[in-house]
C-alpha cells in the first residue's frame, strides 16, 4: 500500500472543517440560541456567506496580481453579511504593505464613495485600526469622472495625488461606494494594479495551510459577534462594547457615535452610527423621527440577528437621503413594519417579526441626537 503524503495543508484542511461543524453552537444553543426556524436558516445561511467572504480574504487572492472583488453588493444573496445594507457595493483588496500600488476608477453616479486600508494584527484576526482613508472629496476627477490614486510603504517621487502610506501591518483595503437608487445607479468602476513585477505564481502547502487556519479564525470571530441578543438591552452599556452592542431598548435606538481610528473590523472611520433593535407584531409598526445632520450620505436599513440585510430587488428595507421626504421642521419621520407601511418613507422587515436597525450618517457636520420612536398600530 502507498503511503499517503503528509501535508500541512491536510492538517489545516480538516481542522477547518471539524470547525466549520461547530460554528453553528452559536445560533442553536446558549443565550444566543435562535428562537424559531427563521433564525436557524438565516445562521446557516450567514456561515455559508461567511465561507465565502473568508475564501476571497485569505485563501485567493494574490497581493502580487491584485483585484478587487465583490465583498456586499445591492443584489448578491451570497454577500449579505456584517452589517450590509441595499443601498451601497462594497469590494475587497488584499494587500501587500511592502508593494506599490496605483488605483483608478470611474464614479458615474456615486452619491458618496471612499477607500479606507485596515490593519491585520494577527492572521485570521480583525482589523483594530485604520490605516488610511481617501474619499471623494480628496480625489481629482477628469471629464468623464475618471480618477487615481497611490498606496505604498513611500510615496513615489512623481506622485503628488492622494496617497496612503502602507504601515507593516497594512492588509485589505475596503471600497463604499453609496447609491441613490441601487437599482438604476451604476457603480464606481475600480481597477487595481501593484507597480513593482509579479514574479512567478507560488502557491506552497504551508501558505495554503496558513490561508485555511487563517479562514476559519475569522469565522469563529464573526460568530462571536453574531447573532446579536434581540432581547432587552442592558441599561447601561458595559466596558469593551463594539457599537452595534451599545445599550439600548427594544424598539429603540442607541445614541449615535462617531466611529474612532482605533476600530474593531471593517467600520468606516468617516461615519457616525446609531443601532437599534425591532421586535414587532404583524399589525404593529415602528415609528422613528431623527433630524439629519448635514451630511454626504446616510441611510436606514433594516438587518436580521446575524447583522445581514436583504436584495435590493426583495422590497424597501432601507431609506437614504435621496428617497426621504423631510418634513416641515426638516426632521425624517420612518415607519418600519412587517409589511411595508402606507406612508412615504415607509420600511418593510419583509416579515422578520425581530432584527436589527442601522442608521448611518457619512462625515456628518455634528453628532446627531438620538432618534425617538414609538410603537403604534399599523394603518388599516
Amino acid at each position: 500500500m502507498t503511503e499517503q503524503p503528509s501535508y500541512e495543508s491536510t492538517t489545516a484542511w480538516r481542522e477547518l472543517t471539524a470547525g466549520l461543524a461547530e460554528l453553528d453552537a452559536a445560533f442553536l444553543t446558549g443565550e444566543r440560541a435562535a428562537p424559531d426556524e427563521v433564525g436557524a436558516v438565516g445562521g446557516y445561511r450567514m456561515l455559508a456567506t461567511l465561507l465565502g467572504v473568508a475564501c476571497d480574504t485569505y485563501l485567493f487572492p494574490d497581493t502580487a496580481r491584485p483585484r478587487f472583488v465583490e465583498t456586499v453588493t445591492p443584489h448578491r444573496r451570497d454577500r449579505r453579511w456584517g452589517g450590509d445594507n441595499t443601498d451601497a457595493w462594497y469590494l475587497l483588496c488584499v494587500l501587500d504593505p511592502a508593494r506599490h500600488y496605483r488605483v483608478t476608477g470611474r464614479r458615474h453616479d456615486s452619491v458618496y464613495f471612499s477607500l479606507t486600508v485596515y490593519n491585520q494584527p494577527a492572521p485570521g484576526a480583525w482589523s483594530d485600526r485604520v490605516i488610511g482613508v481617501v474619499n471623494d472629496s480628496d480625489l481629482t476627477f477628469g471629464p468623464d469622472g475618471e480618477f487615481e490614486l497611490r498606496m505604498g510603504p513611500t510615496r513615489p517621487d512623481d506622485w503628488t495625488g492622494p496617497f496612503i502610506e502602507l504601515a507593516d501591518d497594512a492588509f485589505v483595503a475596503l471600497t463604499r461606494d453609496y447609491q441613490g437608487d441601487p437599482l438604476t445607479g451604476r457603480p464606481v468602476e475600480w481597477e487595481i494594479e501593484a507597480v513593482e513585477p509579479a514574479g512567478p505564481v507560488i502557491r506552497s502547502d504551508a501558505a495554503t495551510a496558513a490561508a485555511l487556519r487563517a479562514m476559519l479564525g475569522w469565522m469563529r470571530t464573526m460568530l462571536a459577534i453574531v447573532p446579536t441578543p434581540l432581547a432587552q438591552r442592558a441599561e447601561e452599556p458595559t466596558p469593551g462594547q463594539l457599537g452595534h452592542e451599545t445599550a439600548h431598548g427594544t424598539n429603540e435606538f442607541a445614541e449615535p457615535y462617531q466611529v474612532p481610528d482605533f476600530v474593531f473590523g471593517w467600520s468606516a472611520t468617516d461615519a457616525c452610527y446609531s443601532f437599534g433593535s425591532f421586535d414587532l407584531e404583524p399589525d404593529e409598526v415602528l415609528e422613528a423621527t431623527f433630524r439629519p445632520p448635514a451630511c454626504r450620505f446616510w441611510n436606514l436599513t433594516v438587518w436580521n440577528e446575524y447583522m445581514a440585510g436583504s436584495s435590493a430587488t426583495d422590497g424597501r428595507t432601507s431609506i437614504n437621503i435621496e428617497t426621504a421626504v423631510l418634513n416641515d421642521d426638516g426632521t425624517v419621520t420612518v415607519l418600519i413594519g412587517r409589511s411595508l407601511p402606507e406612508h412615504p418613507n415607509g420600511v418593510t422587515t419583509l416579515d422578520l417579526p425581530r432584527g436589527n436597525l442601522a442608521l448611518r450618517f457619512f462625515h456628518p457636520d455634528r453628532v446627531p441626537e438620538r432618534p425617538v420612536t414609538r410603537v403604534q398600530r399599523a394603518a388599516g
